[in-house]
């Protein structure tokens, strides 16, 4: 009797081992821990869905510290999946006259309409080579290259052109993939910008490093200049 009585008792256990798997995950996920890793996703910066969650993200923060941000655009968009999805935001606003960058976390949960922000911190000051900066201020800037943040809109826009047009030109079967900004620096000439830009890309399993010089015109066309 005792023999048969033994293998239900393993069954209970490893239904029990079981169960606390499933909570642990459970827990996990409700926490809002990792259970996917940063997806970085090109398109979705200029979607109308970040646009808005950008907004939430920029009206969110002004509630909470009764601030008087002035939402622009999101600049970078990066998603992960939790319990939901958790999206990284890079995003530009405007604080008493000056564009700054902030970076926000938003969890939504669509099935439940839950939106909730996370974080929300300021990164620094947005670098001024918009179209209206170098149709107005052409005068005021040093002359010379001086270096930039590589975390700026506009650079940002400069590197994600350069490698969409080396990946035009390349006969690679894999795409190129942007890692990392790691070094730009500017410059104003006459009626256009130029960004010197060395940044770090993925091409299948190989990792490089590719200097490029982009070119910014007064109507905010970019143009790879190899």
């Amino acid at each position: 009797a005792a023999a048969a009585a033994h293998p239900p008792s393993a069954f209970l256990l490893l239904l029990v081992l079981l169960g606390c798997a499933s909570l642990a995950i459970g827990g996990a996920a409700m926490a809002g821990h990792v259970l996917g890793g940063v997806k970085e996703n090109p398109a979705a910066a200029n979607s109308a869905e970040s646009d808005g969650l950008g907004r939430f993200a920029v009206d969110e923060h002004n509630r909470r510290e009764n601030a008087l941000l002035e939402f622009v655009r999101v600049v970078e968009a990066k998603e992960q999946v939790v319990a939901g999805t958790l999206h990284h935001l890079t995003l530009e606003a405007v604080e008493a006259g000056r564009k700054k960058l902030y970076e926000a976390k938003v969890w939504v949960k669509p099935w439940l309409d839950f939106k909730e922000l996370q974080e929300f911190s300021h990164k620094g000051d947005a670098t001024a080579f918009t179209n209206a900066d170098l149709g107005a201020k052409q005068g005021g800037h040093e002359p010379g290259w001086r270096e930039v943040p590589v975390e700026d809109p506009v650079v940002k826009d400069a590197a994600h052109h350069a490698v969409k047009s080396i990946q035009e030109r390349s006969n690679s079967l894999f795409p190129y993939e942007l890692l990392e900004i790691l070094r730009a620096h500017a410059q104003v000439v006459e009626d256009f910008a130029k960004f010197d830009i060395l940044m770090k890309l993925k091409r299948g399993s190989k990792e490089e490093k590719i200097k490029a010089e982009v070119h910014k015109s007064l109507e905010g066309a970019f143009v790879l200049n190899q």
